[in-house]
């Protein structure tokens, strides 16, 4: 295979799906906004605003305005969607991601254990 992911048919393909990108993009950047999310994965601010519909829609995360900006909860423990993943649950996603990201740092990013308020913007 070449070096620019083409096939021997001509087909170009990736290990990560565009959902996977933006679940991710927004699991690492608690201010994420679409157009950021966006850049960060290569695709359009249309594509994303699709993408998180379907990703709300499959209760991967929920989403709230708050005044001017939309706050992200993730749903780490919602069991990935393919029967190849069986058992496998979206923390391992974004643990195996934090973890290409800060190397083999002592401590990951935090992750909560059931859902993650992506953008914490609650007072206690």
């Amino acid at each position: 295979m070449s070096a620019d992911n083409t096939g021997a048919q001509g087909r170009r393909w990736t290990f990560l799906t565009n959902h996977a990108r933006v679940l991710l993009a927004i699991a690492r950047d608690p201010d994420a906004r679409l157009r950021s999310i966006a850049a960060a994965c290569h695709i359009t601010e249309r594509t994303v605003q699709a993408i998180i519909a379907d990703l709300e829609e499959a209760g991967y995360l929920h989403r709230q305005r708050i005044r001017r900006r939309t706050q992200y909860t993730l749903n780490l423990d919602q069991p990935l969607r393919h029967p190849a993943e069986g058992g496998l649950v979206l923390r391992a996603l974004v643990e195996v991601a934090a973890t290409r990201q800060y190397g083999n740092a002592a401590q990951p990013p935090k992750m909560a254990r059931a859902s993650v308020t992506v953008s914490d913007t609650r007072s206690t």
